[in-house]
């Protein structure tokens, strides 16, 4: 689906994080995470910007912002 080793876009990184690692994008992952991500002294969040940049480091931000914007949404007006 992708021609990048990493996702480029929301609809890329969502499919990569449910269906190539199977994990289930719940409030409680995605507001992990984001704690996470957040927080610039985070040995993780260091190293992810080290690694690969601060533009993607951004754009995971918002695909983590997106996706709990998405499940609020989903969590408000039930189908």
């Amino acid at each position: 689906m992708m021609t990048s080793p990493f996702p480029q876009n929301f609809h890329e990184w969502k499919y990569c994080i449910t269906v190539e690692c199977g994990i289930t994008l719940s409030a409680s992952f995605i507001s992990q995470r984001l704690l996470v991500w957040r927080d610039e002294s985070h040995e993780e969040t260091r190293r992810f910007r080290q690694r690969f940049g601060d533009n993607y480091w951004n754009s995971v931000i918002g695909w983590f912002t997106q996706a709990e914007e998405e499940f609020a949404k989903k969590t408000s007006n039930p189908t």
